[in-house]
């Protein structure tokens, strides 16, 4: 594994002393300096304006962000734990359930392995093509999520460009599992590859280059010297795939078929109940996603805590 550097002898990385560009072309911090010595920004404006601008943003998170959650509790335990329990227990929720839990775990392992491929490449590497390739990474971010499904219907559906062959050989994958995988995995692949890149970068090559004097292989070296310093960037960009993930609506309801019980996931189904009146179940089901979400706060910021304490020491390559 060598890379070209824009100002060095190929086979080298870049210094960890040259400032952070980030894959967007965003100019970012020099990693030579450390987080400890860099001085905040004087505070000049009057404490009246600190506090509105506070107040504000209460205002705000309590008007868009608390009151929608705590309505969501309250009206799905409206008519008691029963009526809640019973929604939970019911046979097509379960089945919604699994389908997004299954089709979750498929597209975080398929965007993880991407993530790191991509991260590794744009942190450590400088070719021709490399901005466009960071900014090809962010196009799900323009895309509308019902577009990408209606591409992915282009190709595989029933009239699609693979349609007539696909059929011709007894294979689904438009209204089925594959599809929804498919359209959960391109709505979600950039979190990782984004997360990992400005890590890579910001590591410097000293140690690859140490470990490479040792002996050690390409592999070697990023399992054992890269990876282990990125390993918080890799767990945020996790814990984001997985959350967009489970509350996928767009993409997958163009691609699912909306068959109840077998390719409903748990937006469609809780879609499903709300359009059938029925709000209790609906808001049930609503409330595991919106524990789902809480669960994702509260991980985000804990690996946030850890990726800020600095990385960790790798190990010996040799």
């Amino acid at each position: 594994m060598a890379d070209v550097n824009e100002g060095g002898p190929p086979g080298r990385y870049a210094p960890s002393s040259s400032p952070l560009v980030l894959p967007h072309g965003m100019p970012g911090p020099s990693p030579g300096i450390p987080s400890q010595a860099r001085r905040p920004l004087a505070r000049t404006e009057p404490r009246a304006v600190r506090v509105a601008a506070i107040l504000l943003v209460l205002v705000y998170l309590a008007g868009f962000l608390l009151l929608p959650l705590a309505a969501v509790f309250c009206e799905a335990l409206a008519q008691g734990w029963r009526v809640y329990l019973a929604a939970l227990r019911e046979p097509e929720a379960w089945a919604a359930l699994r389908l997004s839990l299954t089709a979750t775990l498929a597209a975080v392992t398929l965007n993880t392995s991407f993530g790191l491929a991509a991260g590794w490449l744009l942190g450590k590497f400088q070719f021709p093509g490399r901005r466009l390739l960071g900014t090809l990474i962010d196009l799900p971010f323009a895309v509308s999520p019902v577009v990408a499904g209606l591409m992915f219907m282009l190709i595989f559906g029933a009239q699609g460009w693979l349609g007539p062959w696909l059929i011709a050989r007894d294979i689904r994958i438009a209204f089925a599992l594959p599809g929804i995988v498919l359209a959960t995995s391109f709505v979600t692949f950039p979190f990782v590859a984004r997360e990992l890149a400005p890590v890579f970068q910001a590591a410097g090559g000293e140690q690859e280059e140490a470990a490479r004097m040792l002996g050690a292989s390409g592999w070697q070296i990023f399992w054992r010297v890269s990876l282990p310093g990125a390993r918080w960037g890799l767990a945020y960009g996790v814990i984001l795939c997985s959350a967009r993930a489970m509350g996928e609506f767009g993409a997958v309801s163009v691609v699912s078929g909306h068959i109840r019980g077998l390719t409903d996931t748990l937006p469609l189904h809780i879609e499903a109940l709300y359009n059938e009146y029925q709000f209790s179940a609906a808001f049930a089901c609503a409330s595991l996603l919106s524990l789902t979400a809480l669960l994702t706060v509260g991980l985000k910021a804990w690996v946030g805590r850890r990726r800020n304490e600095g990385p960790p020491q790798p190990r010996s390559a040799a």
